[in-house]
Order: C-alpha cells, then sequence, then structure tokens
C-alpha cells in the first residue's frame, strides 16, 4: 500500500488486456487507469497497454513483458508501478521482487484514494476497515522474518505463534473494532432515516459512474457548496441539503460517493451504511456523462453496483438518468438527445418512469427547469388524492395534512367540519386510512 509520504513518486500505469480486446476501448480504460493514479497524487511518467495471453500464476507477466517493463522503469526512473488489474498477493510480491519497485493493482489504488478523500469520521472508518481487509490478504508479501515467537516460559515451552499469525490476529482484532464502530453508525443513520420517514419531505439520492457531474448538479440544485474537481473520487462522504421544487415543495436531496467499474468488494460491503441512503430513496438520480464514448458501460457498472445493494430498478426502486455535459456534444448531437428524450419522457398508462432521462448541462445552465419539474412529476406521479371531513375534534389530524401533503382544496361547512382534498404520497395515504379511516366518506 501506499503511504501519504509517497504523493510524488513516478509512476508506471499498466494496463493489461486480453488478445482480442478492441484497442479503442483499451486506451480509454487506460486513461481511467492514469485518471486514478493522477487522483492519487502521483506523477504518471508512462503509461502502457500489455495483451496478455495467459495470466502466470506467479508473476502475472510472460518473462519477456516483465523484462521488457524492467529496461522501462530504468529509463523513466520509475519507483511505482501500477497495475489496473486484481494481482494476487503472491503476484504482487513477486513483481516487486524482480522490478525493486513499489507494486500495488487497481484495488490498492482505489483504496488509498478513498483514504486520502474520506473527510468524515464515518467515511474514515468504512475505508479504513476495507484496507485492512484487503492488506490481511497481503501478509505474506509484508514479512521476510517468519520466525516463531516463542511460547510459555522455560525449557519446555510451545513453539508459539509466527509473526504472520501474530499480525493477522491484531489486524482480525482492529476489525472487530471497527466494524462495532460502523454498527453504531448503522443505527445512527437508522434512526436519522426514521425521522426522515416522519418529516413531510421525501428523499432524492444522486448515484453515478465518479466524475459524471453528480456534485457540480447537486451545487446547481441546492446550496450544496460541495467541492468539485475534474477528478475522479474527488468527493467521498455523502452530503444532504433541502431542495426546492418548482411547486414550493421540499424534498432532501443526497450526494452518495461515485461508482467505479470494478469497485473493491470490501469497498461496497465498509459502505453499505452509506449505501443504505440510496436503498432508501423515494427516488433516485443516475447522473451520467453523456460525452463519455464508454457512457452505456458506465451504466451497466452503476446498474450492477446498485443491484448488489438491492436498489435501483429492478428492485422497483423509482429512477430516472440525468444526461449531462451535452455542451461537450457537437450541436447536432446535441438535437438529437433533446429530441430523443422529449419523446421518451411521456409518461405511459402504466407510469413506467424508469427510462425517463433528462439531457443537461451543469456549466452552461442547460435543462436544469426541466430536471427540477421531472424530479417533482416523478416524485408526484404515484401520489393519491383523498377526501376527507375534518371535525373540530380532528384539528389535529388536519395540520399532520398539511405537514404531510399537498392540500388541493379546502372548505369549511356550515357544521364547523372542513372538507379537504389532499394529494398524499401512498404511504402516507395508507398511514391515514390505517388510523383515521372515519374521516373518509
Amino acid at each position: 500500500m501506499i503511504d501519504q509520504e509517497y504523493v510524488a513518486q513516478r509512476a508506471l500505469v499498466l494496463h493489461p488486456v486480453a488478445t482480442g480486446h478492441r484497442s479503442s476501448v483499451a486506451k480509454l480504460d487506460r486513461d481511467e487507469a492514469i485518471g486514478l493514479a493522477e487522483a492519487l497524487g502521483v506523477e504518471v511518467c508512462e503509461s502502457e497497454i500489455i495483451t496478455v495471453r495467459d495470466i502466470k500464476v506467479a508473476n502475472y507477466f510472460g518473462s519477456g513483458k516483465i523484462t521488457d517493463i524492467n529496461a522501462l522503469i530504468a529509463q523513466h526512473d520509475i519507483n511505482l508501478v501500477i497495475a489496473n488489474t486484481s494481482l494476487s498477493p503472491i503476484q504482487q510480491r513477486n513483481l516487486e521482487k524482480v522490478w525493486d519497485v513499489k507494486v500495488i493493482d487497481r484495488t490498492g489504488m482505489i483504496l488509498e484514494i478513498f483514504a486520502l478523500r474520506a473527510a468524515t469520521k464515518e467515511g474514515q472508518l468504512q475505508v479504513e476497515l476495507a484496507r485492512l481487509s484487503y492488506e490481511r490478504s497481503r501478509l505474506v508479501r509484508t514479512w521476510t522474518h517468519l520466525e516463531r515467537q516463542r511460547g510459555g516460559q522455560g525449557l519446555m515451552s510451545g513453539p508459539g505463534e509466527t509473526q504472520i499469525e501474530s499480525d493477522r490476529r491484531q489486524l482480525a482484532d482492529k476489525m472487530d473494532k471497527l466494524k462495532r464502530d460502523l454498527e453504531q453508525v448503522r443505527r445512527t443513520r437508522a434512526l436519522q432515516r426514521t425521522k426522515r420517514e416522519r418529516a413531510p419531505e421525501r428523499v432524492v439520492a444522486l448515484v453515478g459512474y465518479t466524475n459524471a457531474g453528480k456534485s457540480t448538479l447537486f451545487n446547481k440544485l441546492t446550496d450544496g457548496g460541495v467541492f468539485v474537481k475534474d477528478m475522479l473520487f474527488a468527493t467521498l462522504d455523502t452530503t444532504h441539503r433541502i431542495l426546492g421544487l418548482p411547486s414550493g415543495q421540499k424534498a432532501v436531496l443526497s450526494d452518495t460517493v461515485g461508482f467505479i467499474s470494478d469497485l473493491p468488494t470490501d469497498l461496497i460491503t465498509a459502505f453499505r451504511a452509506t449505501l443504505e441512503d440510496v436503498k432508501e430513496a423515494d427516488l433516485l438520480i443516475h447522473v451520467r456523462d453523456i460525452s463519455d464514448p464508454l457512457s452505456e458501460a458506465r451504466k451497466q457498472d452503476v446498474l450492477s453496483i446498485l443491484d448488489s445493494i438491492e436498489a435501483g430498478p429492478k428492485h422497483d426502486q423509482q429512477m430516472i438518468e440525468v444526461w449531462n455535459k451535452i455542451d461537450l456534444l457537437v450541436p447536432e448531437e446535441q438535437f438529437e438527445l433533446l429530441e430523443t428524450s422529449k419523446s421518451a419522457n411521456r409518461l405511459g398508462e402504466d407510469n413506467d418512469l424508469q427510462t425517463v432521462s433528462y439531457p443537461v448541462s451543469c456549466i452552461k445552465n442547460i435543462g436544469i427547469d426541466e430536471l427540477c419539474n421531472g424530479i417533482e412529476a416523478h416524485l408526484s406521479a404515484f401520489d393519491e388524492a383523498v377526501n376527507v371531513t375534518i371535525t373540530p375534534k380532528d384539528y389535529a389530524v388536519r395540520a399532520w395534512l398539511f405537514e404531510n401533503g399537498d392540500v388541493l382544496s379546502e372548505e369549511t361547512t356550515s357544521n364547523g367540519n372542513v372538507e379537504m382534498q389532499i394529494k398524499l404520497p401512498q404511504m402516507k395515504a395508507g398511514i391515514l386510512r390505517g388510523k383515521h379511516r372515519h374521516l373518509f366518506s
């Protein structure tokens, strides 16, 4: 793993691809790996796309390619090699020995970026748990002295435990403590979600591939003030702000961590407490960089991660798409996208809202008003209009209706009762019927 003292290291980025892999896609994937390396703060001096026919158990690469890379390392004074793939602990250790430089794989690189970016206590706990889980499998490369520590006293003492066993035990103890701390975070978040469920505002969560423009859109829609930079994983910690809707109603907008292909499973597990906010949202907004040539592949990566946490369209959760950065397209492509979205955004009789898309440019302020109207339409699409009669003794219910719904009409009758028509979310309407069935005429 990379310590923060190595921020100025000179790096070689290697992107292995299988035989027959499309060169255009390979270049884009290599560029992403370079972006990750730069987000880590290292100086990328050279990069290589390497075709791998057979993965070698011991060194991953063949002997000829290892020799070629060794020459590159010497030529450019490289002291860090980043392999944009998953390396086994043995492969990582052997490559470090043969090249005499630090070697990390894609998982290690992403974990290091998360460790640098996590700002909140919760985020730091989550990243530390994932990092320890990753390092636990790599103790084989950490220790060259695996002598046993003698146990007990006297000549008859037992063999004791090896250094690696001791280290694994200490890591296990640290991980257990982190899991307990994160469980407390989970309980706290559960309480916060319960409070939000009781509040009238509904929750909208931004999801998307890293650097798709989620934080920029978040700042555009709210007074979020979230850090924004053209960098992979510029922000990690979840932020909530009030989103004002065109009608005057409000919702809670949540900006979540960006996703990426081959996101380490340890990170998904560690961030589950945070990602539960996504799972519980009333509406997901999938922000896509529509100018990215791999936009469709990135979409599938996001959907796959959502599915792994039981969120998204496959789990009956409303989701719309924001096609961001349309200002980077040529005018003809912009026009085509706008026309495509207009025809696709007509709601069918079955209220299928999961395919609706909104082309926007946060930088040029294009399509933002249409998106805000669309968010409100989607939040209210499944609302239910109910008619109730409020008697003087039920005026507490009237206050609850104003807090939890959109009052469409209200009229006081001669006998002092109030006839009301209210638009409520289905869940709230169900609560009203269950507790106050006598109000319905």
